[in-house]
């Protein structure tokens, strides 16, 4: 029922930008907070970046000052603007949001896209 798909991932080279966006469905649903992870090869998965309904962000501290998450004009979107991008940022990123079904009032957690790719060549 509640699906998130990533788009804009790829290959780039050490000091360029990616832009990665997020589509969260349904959009009836309040979504409360959105926001990207990120696995990289061999470890465990991390924040990166999340805002909140309110506008309210945090980051992790490695990509400070160089990566800018937004939710988009639709509230049920969120994107990731990646620039000086280092060979440490490679990585599987993905989308990660909690929401509410007005409807019922179902609260989902921790819903998760299927992933997209980020490689930064040196």
């Amino acid at each position: 029922q509640v699906q998130l798909v990533e788009s804009g991932g790829g290959l780039v080279q050490a000091g360029g930008s990616l832009r990665l966006s997020c589509a969260a469905s349904p959009n009836t649903f309040i979504w409360n907070r959105m926001g990207w992870y990120r696995q990289p090869p061999g470890k465990q998965r991390e924040l990166v970046a999340v805002v909140t309904s309110g506008g309210s962000t945090d980051y992790l501290d490695s990509v400070k000052g160089r990566f800018t998450i937004s939710r988009g004009n639709a509230k049920n979107t969120v994107h990731l603007q990646m620039n000086s991008l280092k060979p440490e940022d490679t990585a599987v990123y993905y989308c990660n949001a909690a929401a509410t079904d007005p409807q019922s009032g179902s609260y989902y957690y921790n819903a998760w896209g299927q992933g997209t790719q980020v490689t930064v060549s040196s």
